[in-house]
């Protein structure tokens, strides 16, 4: 028992002196972080384990967004670029794009009215499974472009009318006129002033990979030659998944009109990028390229579920 409480004496006089050595403020003002550091430290490594997927934040191009509208309405073209000019030089765009790249912003939610031939309507034709630039919210929308196209309608004096097509309908649903302008976070691209008048620019964009949480293949790669070398590494045994119909498809697949070589690997398109994330996650395919904002934004949201 002696041995017990002079075991227990010691390691108190210890304690004391480690005490007195490691502070130098009042006890009784200096605050004890170690439990914080700890929860944090145990918090942060929680969040890493919790990820399932990951972006590689290297732009593979430049690329610039503007809308399209319908060849048979040279006003609305010519509005709307006065409308985009006007946005962009009193900081309403600016405000609408931090909205969705900031944690305390409050996104708007847009319903759409019923197309109606005898009311003064602005018809837009978007794929809303492009967040943050489109997106459904229930049987409304959100998302950048619907911001900017609600404030176009109202600007117009026009009730607002979305019509939610597959990408790769945006161009032709506006030449055959059945909307008379698109917004689904569009590249410009000659080929598609085929069937569409592009309007000025109003976004910068790049396309960017999502790899699973725990791949190394690009651990490496610190500028854009680098990770180019990867992808043209692999062979048809790897499958990247794309969006249907936008520039990460030609970028995998190659095109002559974007300027893509395309890649060995094999290329396999989703209605979204979120379906394309979704399977990667399932393993049935290796890498997702698509947009940059997309790919944060679905990145997120796959991390959150877990």
């Amino acid at each position: 028992m002696k041995k017990v409480l002079a075991v227990i004496l010691a390691l108190s006089m210890i304690a004391v002196v480690f005490a007195a050595c490691g502070k130098t403020e009042d006890p009784t003002t200096a605050p004890d972080t170690t439990a914080a550091t700890a929860d944090d430290t145990t918090a942060a490594d929680d969040t890493a384990a919790a990820a399932k997927v990951k972006t590689i934040d290297i732009s593979l191009t430049d690329e610039l967004y503007a809308f399209g509208v319908s060849k048979d309405q040279p006003e609305l073209l010519e509005k709307t670029n006065a409308y985009i000019a006007q946005i962009k030089a009193d900081g309403t765009l600016d405000a609408i794009v931090a909205k969705y790249f900031s944690e305390n912003g409050e996104p708007a939610v847009i319903a759409s009215a019923e197309e109606d031939a005898s009311k003064d309507q602005l018809i837009v034709a978007t794929n809303a499974a492009f967040p943050p630039f489109e997106a459904t919210e229930g049987d409304a929308y959100t998302g950048i472009d619907i911001e900017i196209m609600a404030g176009l309608a109202e600007s117009l004096g026009k009730e607002l009318v979305i019509k939610n097509v597959e990408f790769a309908s945006v161009f032709s649903t506006v030449d055959a006129g059945y909307a008379d302008i698109t917004a689904s976070g569009i590249t410009i691209n000659e080929s598609r002033k085929e069937f569409v008048d592009f309007t000025d620019s109003y976004y910068t964009a790049s396309q960017i990979i999502i790899a699973p949480a725990d791949d190394t293949a690009f651990d490496a790669c610190a500028t854009l030659e680098d990770v180019e070398a990867v992808l043209k590494g692999f062979g048809a045994d790897v499958t990247i998944g794309v969006q249907k119909g936008t520039t990460g498809q030609f970028y995998v697949e190659g095109d002559e009109d974007w300027g893509f070589d395309g890649l060995t690997a094999a290329c396999k398109a989703y209605d979204s990028g979120a379906l394309a994330v979704s399977d990667m996650v399932n393993g049935n395919v290796q890498y997702v390229i698509i947009d940059e904002a997309p790919a944060k934004s679905i990145a997120a949201s796959v991390n959150a579920a877990n």
